[in-house]
């Protein structure tokens, strides 16, 4: 039987094999003619691969499953994502929840972190190390939110109530955190206070790499003012520091626990500060229905990868 072949008159086995080896050796020697970085990269790479990327694949498998740690898993389709989004009401409460994080939290923060890392960047180099410290310092100091305890504690002694009942604002103190009323914009203004993190130094570092002589070159070109200047040649020359500080921002804004757990408790009053990670640590650590908890996380990581799309198509934009 005469072998089927290509116009050419190749066989295409052949020539998919040749095809291959083609772009094959290309790509063998650019890695070998960098070698020593993907030396370098090699360990993270792996600890990547081994805690990151296996556990996330497993999770989405898990999700399909029926789990309670002491039996064997068995599979139960798109029940738990049936269940999750058609009967889970406690769930729809922290979706909602966790929107409203994020829709407030992931901009305002953003927006905040670049305007006080672009005005301290104006200051002198000894003036802007002091304010970038008092400004980083709350998202470094661990369990430090834990001063609002104070603040907003339910007797006289809180300082909130101290003050207001002093003034003559109020006759008698507020439960501030276990009224369903005020916890949740508590926990919005804490999340907020300690929203200046990596994201800031990171839009400082950015402004200090930007190309002086683009400023020039804009002043010649009709650029009249600061702002002008910050749309058409700061913005732009920081497309990567505005990314990294964008996903940044809506990883932490989705993913609010924390600050739920130690100032409204676990669970929240009516689930008032109740997160999409709250429900997940409540199935995942308390209930242990790890299939469940897996089709959580999926969904959550589904939002915050299309979330993070959207950010990047309006991070393009920026300067055009």
């Amino acid at each position: 039987m005469q072998a089927e072949t290509t116009p050419s008159g190749a066989v295409p086995g052949l020539a998919r094999k040749a095809e291959k080896k083609s772009r094959l050796g290309p790509a063998l020697k650019e890695i070998g003619k960098h070698k020593h970085a993907y030396i370098l990269m090699g360990p993270y790479m792996i600890l990547f691969f081994l805690f990151t990327v296996i556990p996330v694949v497993f999770s989405l498998l898990l999700s399909f499953f029926y789990f309670n740690m002491l039996e064997f898993p068995r599979f139960v389709g798109w029940q738990n994502y049936s269940r999750l989004l058609l009967n889970d009401d406690v769930f729809m409460i922290a979706l909602k929840n966790t929107f409203l994080f994020a829709v407030i939290t992931g901009p305002v923060s953003y927006v905040a972190c670049f305007l006080f890392a672009w005005i301290i960047n104006e200051l002198s180099p000894k003036v802007r190390a002091v304010m970038t410290l008092i400004f980083y310092a709350p998202s470094i100091s661990g369990n430090v939110f834990f001063i609002w305890l104070i603040v907003f504690s339910g007797d006289s002694y809180g300082y909130l109530n101290g003050f207001l009942i002093k003034y003559g604002f109020i006759l008698e103190p507020i439960q501030w955190l276990t009224n369903e009323n005020y916890i949740l914009p508590i926990v919005i203004l804490v999340q907020l206070w300690l929203s200046l993190g990596t994201s800031f130094l990171a839009f400082i570092a950015g402004l200090q790499t930007i190309d002086k002589s683009l400023i020039e070159a804009g002043a010649v070109d009709g650029i009249r003012n600061r702002w002008q200047e910050l749309w058409f040649i700061t913005l732009p020359s920081m497309r990567p520091q505005l990314l990294f500080g964008a996903v940044l921002q809506i990883t932490s804004s989705f993913a609010v626990a924390d600050i739920s757990i130690a100032l409204a408790g676990f669970p929240s009053v009516n689930y008032a500060a109740h997160t999409v990670v709250t429900h997940l640590m409540d199935y995942g650590t308390i209930r242990f229905e790890m299939g469940y908890a897996s089709a959580i996380a999926t969904v959550l990581f589904g939002i915050m990868i299309g979330t993070n799309m959207l950010t990047q198509k309006l991070l393009r934009k920026v300067g055009e």
